[in-house]
């Protein structure tokens, strides 16, 4: 797990949980320069998903429209909506990219080179 306040930390982390039941499931990980975010969306399409950057801050969210009315005898299934958000800190955000497959949702987010040079500065 990442640490609190860092990159691509979940805005919503243990304020004001929900059953998980109604959470959007996803793994983080990195690889080579990027940050990937997997999100399980079964039932969904792409469609249905929306991806949005502001304020340094990526946030997912998903709405299922209700079918036709039937006549139900028993229902289950919800339609309803999801929605996470993570901080991303300073990316470039145009280099994002997103894919859908299966029923996973899988954000690519570049890191964020940090400069390693090392400037002196002279005190008078």
């Amino acid at each position: 797990m990442l640490p609190r306040n860092y990159y691509l930390d979940d805005l919503f982390n243990n304020l004001l949980e929900k059953n998980d039941t109604t959470k959007m499931k996803c793994d983080i990980y990195e690889q080579d320069d990027h940050f990937f975010i997997e999100i399980d969306a079964p039932g969904f399409t792409k469609e249905d998903i929306q991806i949005e950057v502001k304020d340094s801050y990526l946030t997912i969210s998903a709405v299922k429209k209700e079918e036709e009315e039937k006549n139900y005898i028993r229902r289950e299934r919800n339609y309803t909506s999801f929605e996470r958000s993570f901080s991303l800190g300073n990316v470039k955000e145009e280099e994002i990219t997103a894919t859908f497959k299966e029923g996973i949702l899988t954000i690519k987010i570049p890191k964020n080179v940090e400069s390693t040079h090392v400037k002196k500065i002279e005190i008078l």
